[in-house]
């Protein structure tokens, strides 16, 4: 594999910093060094380092993929959203299943950030088809099922892209056309098998379906030298 080809494999890569600190984010940018230009930051994170974590990654040339899931009024989602965009945020995650008024506001927002994309949430990873049972989704809805009807209407609401798990993402290409984009949590490399997700896949098998980019969490921050993992995980990219 060339240099450009490194390159471009690594740019597919999202880094998942769920830490409950900001010293131990920090410290996996820095052991992560120049191999990765693309970070994940949750709830968690946020809550505890503040805005300022992400002012730090973007002044370091880093691109943030800031997942908030927004769930709320359109007026406090799009709030957000451009709260996102002045911090210099790359993608901000807002939740499908709030309807097109919410996921609207948000593209709106967005209109004033060239660089920002908003990415629906279709079906978290950790749900299975009996979850939708249990919050009252009936009938014989099948995961990828809803799955495919969230994310055509994201693509009604104007969203740049959905999030979606490597078992949804070739029928999700083929119905969304090549430009959107795929964010695809729950990859692991063979023989992992990351425990908070239900619908898992190896990075590869998510970029040959058709996923832009992979989330990677604790095969890479968890290892014990997390730029070797790193460059696994790249390799496991290769076609």
């Amino acid at each position: 594999m060339g240099d450009n080809d490194a390159v471009e494999r690594s740019s597919q890569i999202i880094v998942a910093l769920d830490f409950d600190n900001r010293r131990a984010a920090d410290e996996m940018v820095d052991r992560l060094g120049d191999q990765c230009r693309f970070y994940k930051v949750g709830m968690e994170l946020l809550t505890a380092a503040g805005p300022d974590l992400i002012e730090h990654l973007v002044a370091k040339g880093k691109e943030v993929f800031l997942d908030l899931k927004l769930f709320e009024i359109p007026n406090s989602v799009a709030g957000a959203v451009r709260v996102a965009g002045a911090l210099g945020v790359s993608m901000v995650t807002v939740h499908s299943m709030g309807g097109i008024g919410i996921m609207s506001a948000a593209v709106e927002a967005a209109r004033d950030f060239p660089r920002l994309r908003v990415l629906a949430l279709t079906v978290v990873t950790s749900m299975t088809s009996s979850d939708f049972v249990d919050i009252g989704v009936t009938g014989s809805t099948s995961t990828e099922e809803q799955v495919l009807r969230l994310a055509r209407l994201a693509e009604g609401a104007g969203c740049h892209g959905v999030i979606a798990s490597p078992q949804e993402t070739g029928p999700l290409r083929g119905v969304l056309g090549a430009r959107t984009l795929i964010v695809t949590p729950g990859v692991a490399l063979p023989g992992e098998s990351p425990s908070e997700h239900a619908r898992t896949g190896t990075p590869r098998a998510a970029v040959a379906a058709g996923a832009s980019y992979v989330v990677v969490g604790r095969t890479i921050t968890r290892a014990a030298d997390p730029a070797a993992a790193f460059r696994l995980v790249r390799a496991n990219l290769e076609p």
